[in-house]
């Protein structure tokens, strides 16, 4: 007859992965990566946080066709992958949000008065790149 516990050997290597810190900070970072991101780019087509097109370097809005707003369901788009692609393929995904990010910081440091929130967005790239090598050492465990 079956025990309950025959699936404890297996259990266990869990248990010691999910203990780990660093397995722990691979965690809190995919599951905030995959939806802040999805997230922020929905709320692109709602403009419920803040009016998103005034966050659109002039420069910017002269190089892409139609109006702000209208790049900025291209961002609520290409943002909504990017949170996908980090919960799917973090090793990948991570480094995209990262790559996202440095392009948003270059849109800010060219806006008068949004330096701050630029600074903000480097310490999340930051917080991205750590993802993706954190991914690069837990994400293949994880799938056992």
């Amino acid at each position: 007859m079956s025990s309950a516990t025959t699936s404890t050997p297996s259990a266990a290597p869990r248990r010691a992965l999910l203990a780990d810190p660093g397995y722990q900070a691979f965690v809190i970072l995919r599951t905030a990566f995959t939806v802040a991101p999805i997230l922020f780019g929905l709320d692109k087509f709602a403009n419920l946080l803040v009016d998103w097109p005034a966050y659109l370097a002039p420069w910017i809005n002269d190089l892409v066709p139609g109006s702000a707003q209208a790049a900025m369901y291209a961002v609520g788009a290409i943002e909504i992958v990017a949170g996908i692609a980090v919960a799917l393929a973090p090793r990948f995904g991570a480094w995209l949000v990262a790559g996202w990010l440095a392009g948003i910081i270059v849109n800010l440091l060219t806006i008068p008065d949004y330096y701050d929130i630029a600074l903000r967005d480097f310490g999340l790239l930051l917080a991205a790149v750590a993802l993706a090598r954190l991914a690069e050492r837990y994400h293949g465990e994880q799938q056992h």
